[in-house]
Formats: C-alpha cells, sequence, structure tokens
C-alpha cells in the first residue's frame, strides 16, 4: 500500500468526510466492535444517567446505551459533520423523542455547561488529540463532581504494526494513558485490556487488543 493511500486512511479516521467518511464510518463499526462494546459494558449505565460520546462516528452503538433504561439521556458530539449526518439519521427515533441529542463539536470545546454529565466516554480518538490536556480539562468540566470518564481503544504494541499510524496518530500504552488521567485532575479507577480477534492490513493477520482506562472527577 502505497503512502499516498496510508495518509488518505490516517485522514478519513481522524475525521471521516464525504462518501469516503460514509464508507470509513461502516468499516469502523464491524473492526471497532469489540472496543465500543467494552467501552460500553465498562460505563455501567444505570437509571437516569446523562452520558456523553466524544467521537461517537455514525452513532451505531448508541442504542446499547438507550436500551438500558427509558430515563438515560445520550448526548453524542463528533467533530466530523458527515458522521453528525449519519449519526441522527442512524439514531432518527431517539433522537426525534429527545432521548439522544447529536452534535458537530471539537473535543477541545465542548459545548455542555459545567456538570452536565454523570459519565462520559470515548473510543479511538484519543490519538489524534492535539492538546490533550485542553481535552481533558473539558472532560472534567461537562463532568458532575465524581463523574468517571472512559478512555477506549488500542495499545500503543497493538497500533504500532499498523502502517497509517504514522501519520497524525499519537499512541499511548495503559500506564501512560493512566499517567495522562492522573497529570490532568482525574485518579484512575479501573484499567482493561483484554484480546480480540485478530484483523488482516494489507494481507496480514493482526492481533488486537482492546484497551479502556477509566478515571473519576477529583
Amino acid at each position: 500500500m502505497d503512502e499516498t493511500t496510508l495518509q488518505f486512511i490516517a485522514q478519513q479516521l481522524r475525521q471521516p468526510s464525504g462518501e469516503p467518511g460514509r464508507d470509513v464510518g461502516e468499516k469502523m463499526n464491524v473492526g471497532n466492535e469489540h472496543v465500543n462494546r467494552a467501552a460500553i459494558a465498562a460505563l455501567r449505565v444505570t437509571p437516569q444517567d446523562r452520558i456523553l460520546e466524544v467521537g461517537m462516528g455514525n452513532g451505531a452503538f448508541v442504542s446499547l446505551i438507550l436500551s438500558v433504561d427509558p430515563s438515560v439521556r445520550y448526548v453524542g458530539c463528533d467533530f466530523s459533520e458527515t458522521m453528525v449526518e449519519e449519526a441522527i439519521r442512524r439514531n432518527e427515533s431517539t433522537v426525534a423523542s429527545g432521548q439522544a441529542q447529536v452534535f458537530v463539536a471539537p473535543a477541545e470545546a465542548l459545548p455542555f455547561a459545567d456538570g452536565s454529565f454523570d459519565k462520559a466516554f470515548t473510543v479511538n480518538t484519543v490519538y489524534f488529540w492535539e492538546t490533550p490536556a485542553l481535552v481533558l480539562a473539558e472532560f472534567r468540566r461537562v463532568l458532575k463532581p465524581g463523574g468517571h470518564l472512559f478512555i477506549a481503544g488500542r495499545p500503543r504494541r497493538v497500533m504500532e504494526a499498523l502502517p497509517f499510524v504514522r501519520y497524525g496518530f499519537t499512541l499511548y500504552s495503559a500506564q501512560e494513558l493512566s499517567g495522562l488521567l492522573r497529570e490532568n485532575g482525574f485518579s484512575v479507577t479501573e484499567i482493561l485490556e483484554k484480546p480480540e480477534p485478530n484483523q488482516t492490513f494489507g494481507g496480514v493477520a493482526l492481533p488486537m487488543e482492546t484497551m479502556v482506562v477509566s478515571g473519576a472527577t477529583k
């Protein structure tokens, strides 16, 4: 696979756009199903929870959260207009009822009042944070006191095998991600690492692994 193609893949993973972005969104639903389900399980959603997801893609997994109880409220944001359009389309009924809301917004400037959410999570976005301290400050601001943040993705040792990550990705081990949380006002409450089935990239089967690091606001 040539470098131009790898750069294009990296760009679309960071901010899916247009028809290629819609295709990437569908592929991410398949390739990232295990890590999304692990992140949502880690939330331990309970009735009355108000939950924020940053970087929800096309919203394929929103129903897993809202199915817990009718009183649960979900808010998603993504800085890809294409993904927001797809998420609204995919979750039309719950958006219409107000149980789900979806916004175009960057992680560095969340358009929500202080203390708005019980729990927040993000899947496969941490690699793209140019200013992690600012993003984590925003999460801390919009969470209620004692609220929980869950950061999910894949650890450095897995991501390093993917050739496109040299274009704009910052990689973390679970320990590095835990340190980042502690440095920015969170106490680390749980670290999950578990294997997934292999995935094929460029004709090569690569081992996959889910990583979820969670922290509570102090």
